[in-house]
């Protein structure tokens, strides 16, 4: 494995809180198919981490609800033929998904006005093309 995988600033994923669990993947494959297990499963348990602040914590806990399973996160791999490169795919994803999951929130938008003068050009323009289409009706043609 290719050194400690990071969520966001200095805090990574520690490799003793990772559970791996190895199985067979599905579809094609050649001879060696059928006697490899190269589908991983990474699991994490966010709820009793110590590796994580606090706040990150709880903002990840409530951001990922959906996902958890008494308090623990899992992300499959499979893509990859070899088990050490699904091993690396399922650690990016997961340091990803964590990062995505305490990101701080977005500052709040603050409305602003549309100016008088956009609004009154834009209206000026509507006019302009409702006379150009009123003038193409063939009423005095006759």
């Amino acid at each position: 494995m290719s050194g400690p995988y990071l969520i966001r600033g200095s805090v990574s994923l520690p490799e003793a809180e990772l559970i791996w669990r190895f199985s067979r993947s599905s579809g094609p494959g050649g001879q060696h198919v059928n006697t490899s297990d190269s589908q991983v499963e990474l699991r994490f348990d966010l709820a009793r981490t110590e590796a994580l602040p606090q706040v990150w914590k709880e903002r990840a806990l409530q951001r990922l609800a959906g996902r958890l399973v008494d308090g623990v996160v899992s992300v499959r791999a499979s893509e990859h033929r070899s088990q050490w490169r699904n091993r690396e795919t399922a650690a990016v994803r997961l340091a990803s998904l964590l990062a995505e999951a305490t990101a701080p929130p977005p500052k709040p938008r603050r409305p602003t006005r549309i100016p008088r003068g956009i609004n009154e050009r834009r209206l000026r323009e509507k006019k302009q093309r409702s006379d150009t289409k009123r003038g193409r009706t063939g009423r005095d043609w006759g």
